[in-house]
């Protein structure tokens, strides 16, 4: 199999003829083999019963059903493990990814040696206000973060060597930094191909503004992952020790101020009247709470299993 397509979907039943449509007549001419693996994520309208009536029509569809609605990265997680493609795609099922843009990305990853090929929708036909500058900003800080020069991190377009698809766990909503992924897990010749954008036909965005500050924080989880994702007791037990010292020496501080005074008949305070005493408490226990947090992130990190938990209902 030359190409697998892999399709996140959540009610996207309006679209989805067209869209399986639109991937043939592009492929079909350039005399690559494919295969559409369509995933409904728990879609609540007609869209499994649209991908059971599509696969009379193509034989090379796969459907994949979710119990409930578990998220993108779930389903494109799912939809990776499926493919058998040498060369995998993501893409979203709303029609503002254009299927004509499959052939040239395909041709980047198997002709010119890229790991990953990433989408640049530069021209955008989404509301500036609520996407398109908020977009800019994350991309933006997603650059920043993870050194990554793509415009566009969390474009659906994306073509992969399987490869990269097979070692790659994406989980939790880390679907918006699969370069990132693929990156941190050694495969780092990645690029970006400008492709076309176009206004949505059918329905309305399953994501709203809540989804920007979820990337941020993801964002921030990447960060610390980056840094500290193998070794947690380095933050955690340094900051913890730096608590700890600080409120050990204004305490020791504290105590012998009152012993030197009361050696030398001079007035003292009680050291259990000075605000800096509870200071110096609380900083002890953070410190101790910081290390004890430290040894259970290092006993999880050890000891954790596969993170993607899905139940699928049925397969065609």
């Amino acid at each position: 199999m030359d190409i697998s397509i892999v399709i996140s979907i959540y009610n996207e039943a309006e679209s989805l003829g067209e869209l399986a449509g639109r991937i043939h007549e592009e492929l079909s001419p350039t005399g690559m083999s494919f295969e559409m693996i369509m995933v409904d994520d728990g879609s609540t309208d007609s869209s499994w019963e649209t991908i059971c009536s599509l696969k009379h029509t193509y034989s090379n569809l796969q459907g994949i059903r979710f119990r409930r609605n578990y998220g993108k990265s779930a389903a494109l997680f799912c939809g990776f493990e499926a493919a058998t493609g040498d060369v995998v795609v993501t893409m979203d099922a709303d029609l503002q990814d254009d299927p004509a843009e499959i052939a040239p990305l395909v041709r980047m990853v198997r002709q010119e040696g890229y790991d990953l090929v990433s989408g640049w929708k530069k021209k955008r036909y989404d509301n500036a206000i609520t996407k398109n500058i908020p977009s800019k900003i994350y991309n933006w800080a997603a650059r920043r973060v993870t050194g990554l020069k793509l415009h566009d991190m969390n474009c659906g377009l994306k073509a992969y060597r399987r490869e990269v698809v097979k070692d790659i766990e994406v989980y939790g909503e880390m679907h918006r930094f699969i370069p990132y992924l693929a990156a941190n897990a050694g495969y780092d010749r990645i690029g970006e191909k400008e492709v076309r954008h176009h206004a949505r036909k059918y329905g309305s965005s399953k994501f709203g503004m809540e989804r920007f500050m979820n990337g941020f924080l993801d964002l921030m989880t990447i960060w610390f992952l980056q840094k500290f994702g193998r070794k947690p007791m380095h933050l955690f037990g340094v900051v913890g020790t730096l608590m700890f010292v600080a409120g050990t020496i204004c305490a020791v501080w504290l105590i012998v101020e009152k012993l030197i005074r009361q050696s030398h008949g001079l007035a003292f305070r009680q050291v259990a009247d000075q605000p800096l005493f509870y200071v110096a408490i609380v900083c002890l226990l953070i410190g101790v709470m910081l290390f004890l947090t430290g040894f259970i992130a290092e006993l999880i990190s050890r000891n954790s299993a596969g993170r993607n938990t899905y139940n699928i209902r049925e397969r065609i």
